[in-house]
């Protein structure tokens, strides 16, 4: 069911008044998928975003081509999925095959004239889309301007501590507030950085690999092994491996299997499946 006044479902019926013709007032995206196409369904969530997100400055066409097979043929459809984009009444351009949501702005950008993007929600789209850099200027402009603002603060902290600045990110965290440290976006910064100070002295994960190959059971190659997955963002790896540490010695180094499970619980957030899956692991073998 579509509820957004940006997007509606083209037929055969309605598509030379309200795609062509109502293209002379509004560039129209037409997008031409169907049920059982798997990149079609990658791409429409993306392409639904950013008919929302461009508030009005196209409109968004869904046509089903096993419902409008007659429609699907007069585009010269001949593969899934086909979008194109229709301006003026002719097609101006377009794409037969997924493709990235910035190659999409891009595409977009060259017809369309975008709204004004909020400058923060450009800094965590450019930071999802791994521009770190271009995400960083963003949030160090927006930092100028309102140094009190705590969220962009340690969103610059995180950034830092991705590109390997770990002194800068540990500095902007002690500065915090006392209160703002107990915050879910602090906890997460502090566990980044524990994390990343740790990597420094790790040994080379075939290392790691070799020594559990030895023994499944070494308590020092399971917990550092799992700090290894950490840093490469392999979440899910590195509970099972904390798990298992926990399940060979729950006391091992005060507890580091737990501390370290629940600190990347803390960074990931609640809403993350795999912190429902271990916490829930967790608490069985704690109980």
């Amino acid at each position: 069911m579509i509820d957004s006044p940006h997007i509606f479902e083209a037929t055969m019926e309605n598509f030379q008044q309200d795609v062509m013709e109502a293209s002379a007032q509004v560039p129209v995206l037409v997008d031409v998928w169907a049920e059982w196409c798997a990149p079609c369904k990658q791409l429409m969530p993306i392409l639904d975003k950013l008919a929302d997100e461009y508030q009005g400055a196209f409109r968004l066409a869904k046509v089903n081509a096993d419902d409008q097979q007659q429609l699907t043929a007069s585009l010269g459809v001949r593969s899934l999925p086909t979008v194109i984009l229709v301006k003026d009444g002719q097609a101006v351009d377009g794409f037969n095959e997924g493709r990235s949501e910035g190659d999409i702005r891009q595409m977009l950008d060259k017809h369309v004239e975008a709204p004004e993007e909020d400058p923060y929600d450009k800094s965590q789209r450019l930071w999802e889309e791994g521009d770190i850099e271009a995400a960083l200027a963003v949030l160090t402009d927006l930092n100028r301007k309102n140094p009190d603002d705590i969220k962009v603060l340690i969103d610059i902290a995180q950034l830092k501590a991705e590109l390997g600045d770990v002194e800068t990110a540990e500095q902007v965290f002690e500065s915090l507030p006392a209160e703002e440290k107990m915050q879910h976006k602090a906890k997460q910064l502090a566990a980044r950085i524990k994390f990343l100070k740790a990597s420094a002295e790790l040994p080379p994960v075939p290392e790691l690999e070799d020594a559990l190959d030895k023994d499944p059971k070494d308590p020092n190659a399971l917990h550092l092994l799992a700090l290894h997955h950490i840093l490469k963002e392999n979440n899910a790896e590195a509970m099972e491996l904390l798990i298992r540490l926990m399940q060979v010695d729950s006391k091992y180094k005060d507890e580091v299997a737990k501390t370290t499970l629940i600190e990347l619980f803390d960074k990931l957030g609640n809403n993350n499946p795999d912190v429902r899956t271990y916490r829930r692991k967790l608490y069985t073998l704690m109980h």
